[in-house]
């Protein structure tokens, strides 16, 4: 590993650079010749299209009944409420990625523009495209959009920097890839971009703008400071320099798919997030030796002010011959 940070206060000046492979393929290597059974949670979840539809007319449902509401009620529901609904669906969309709702790729592709649709934004293909890579290159310089830049990490050097950061750490998530590592658009891209058009015009249309800004809202104020929003740091922000990965294992799980198995996700990507939990009651020694969390609000809390932390504080590798092949082809 490279440089490590400063415990007496002073934040590092660059990444924590690996020089070995990411740790999740080796790992799943060896629990897999150790309980073969686990080849039998693979494969998609069969509720997740009802869990997916009960959620979407919820948030679309609530919008417009707060057609007429005042900014202050709406900014309240938005937060206590509809975030915790849209982050669900952006959780939602990061497992269709993985093609956990339907064995066919055309079919989850579908339903998580399907899913994308109260977040009032298209992002559900150009999510996929990227978040792949995220597993396939873990940290790796260039390819991995997952790890901020270092304009973000020469920028963010402080309690307030680290504040702001994290209120707008979505457009971050959202715009690094256009900046860095931009992929030109293909017709279900298009196809994403004309049915959330389509909604966001209709409800507009019929129900007024309030609607449409109460689903912009429940985004926006979901993925900065908030709860839900602890899964962006405690995922692969490094508390603790010998770990590249972490899973919590809290109450939250419940609402985001069980993305807090975050291990067990990057070590088993083709288990379903409802069963990701069985990972660990499986294989123990593997997981119960690990750093984890049990609350993404204290993730956030310590991220702000713990002075030796910030957007540095990430694993990055350099690319291999194969990873730079792969990178010019993308």
């Amino acid at each position: 590993m490279g440089e490590k940070q400063d415990r007496e206060g002073v934040m590092a000046t660059d990444f924590f650079w690996s020089y070995t492979d990411e740790p999740h393929a080796s790992r799943r290597k060896q629990i897999l010749s150790k309980h073969p059974q686990i080849r039998e949670l693979f494969g998609p979840d069969p509720w997740a299209f009802l869990k997916i539809t009960v959620v979407v007319l919820l948030q679309l449902t609530t919008a417009i009944h707060l057609r007429n509401a005042g900014w202050l009620k709406m900014l309240t529901i938005a937060y206590f409420f509809g975030s915790f609904l849209n982050h669900n669906l952006f959780l939602a969309i990061h497992e269709l990625s993985h093609n956990l709702a339907f064995s066919s790729p055309v079919l989850n592709r579908w339903l998580g523009i399907f899913a994308n649709l109260p977040i009032g934004v298209p992002m559900s293909v150009t999510f996929q495209k990227y978040h792949l890579e995220h597993h396939r290159f873990q940290g790796v310089d260039g390819i991995d959009m997952d790890v901020p830049t270092r304009v973000e990490a020469l920028a963010v050097t402080n309690s307030f920097t680290k504040s702001i950061w994290v209120l707008l750490q979505l457009f971050f998530y959202a715009l690094r890839p256009v900046f860095l590592k931009p992929k030109p658009p293909g017709l279900w891209e298009f196809t994403n971009l004309g049915i959330q058009i389509a909604l966001d015009a209709s409800l507009v249309y019929f129900w007024g703008f309030r609607s449409l800004a109460y689903l912009i809202l429940s985004t926006f104020v979901g993925g900065g400071m908030h709860p839900m929003a602890g899964h962006f740091i405690s995922e692969h922000y490094v508390f603790h320099p010998e770990q590249e990965t972490y899973s919590y294992y809290g109450p939250l799980n419940l609402m985001t798919w069980n993305v807090g198995y975050h291990n067990e996700h990057h070590d088993f990507p083709r288990v379903a997030g409802s069963r990701l939990y069985k990972l660990k009651e499986i294989a123990p020694e593997y997981y119960d030796n690990l750093e984890c969390y049990k609350s993404w609000s204290q993730v956030i809390y310590m991220y702000i002010m713990d002075r030796t932390v910030g957007p540095f504080s990430r694993m990055k590798r350099k690319a291999s011959n194969n990873d730079g092949a792969a990178k010019k082809q993308k």
